[in-house]
């Protein structure tokens, strides 16, 4: 019974769609933890089994294998004494020769009884021998169950630690739009263009103050000139009005 529950479960492990269960799962990646230490669990528990039965079938082994030798020994120790009898009768020792023969029937007796148990261990040991066979190749189909559980594990926490990443990277890049006006970035630009606006201004401003001065210039110097002329021409005319 307990080794038909330890293959039934094996069975049933075996055979489990993985998929089908993760699809089902509210949080697959703790379904798959918890599904990695069940198989974990019964692969320890399908071990333990295992082991005892293969030592029950091993020990039945080695009973076939005395009652085999047993038969062997007891047909050579027939045959010894059924040629010892015939010596004696050879040699007109008649009692001699039916005592040998005696004991060559008694290890006669005993061969046939050794091979009678040799052969009534024989199905058993047959049925056992499959049982285990079968019980390894579950376990083995088990072992590969949970590599390929803690594969899928793995591809699945770094898919989700995957997806993690471009989330924040994509939040990260909402969040810092400097081609947004209202972000902190597009508020310093326009502050830094204002800036620039207002020192082109000033300096439109000083150029233009700096234009006037000269032109103020160039009046005194045409004024000057004026001057200078009238004065010519007063002195001129004093000289004529003397001169006269």
């Amino acid at each position: 019974m307990v080794k038909q529950s330890i293959f039934g479960r094996i069975s049933q492990l075996v055979r489990a769609n993985i998929n089908a269960l993760l699809d089902e799962a509210e949080d697959p990646q703790k379904m798959l933890d918890q599904m990695v230490r069940d198989y974990t669990n019964s692969i320890a528990d399908a071990e333990a089994a295992i082991a005892e039965t293969i030592g029950n079938l091993r020990l039945l082994e080695d009973d076939h294998r005395e009652d085999v030798d047993a038969a062997k020994e007891w047909g050579d120790k027939a045959l010894a004494a059924s040629r010892k009898a015939d010596e004696l009768r050879a040699a007109g020792d008649a009692a001699g020769a039916d005592k040998f023969d005696n004991l060559a029937k008694v290890a006669l007796s005993r061969q046939i009884s050794s091979e009678n148990e040799a052969k009534a261990a024989e199905p058993q040991i047959a049925a056992q021998t499959e049982v285990v066979d079968k019980l390894k190749a579950g376990l083995n189909g088990m072992k590969q169950k949970l590599v390929e559980l803690q594969n899928k594990r793995n591809e699945l926490v770094a898919r989700a630690k995957t997806a993690q990443a471009q989330r924040q990277v994509q939040d990260a890049v909402k969040s810092i739009d400097i081609l947004d006006p209202t972000s902190d970035l597009g508020r310093f630009e326009q502050k830094i263009r204002r800036e620039e606006a207002l020192v082109r201004g000033q300096a439109e401003i000083a150029a233009s103050s700096l234009d006037a001065q000269f032109n103020e210039l160039d009046d005194l110097g045409e004024l000057t000139e004026v001057d200078a002329r009238l004065a010519a021409l007063k002195a001129g005319g004093s000289q004529g009005a003397i001169g006269g």
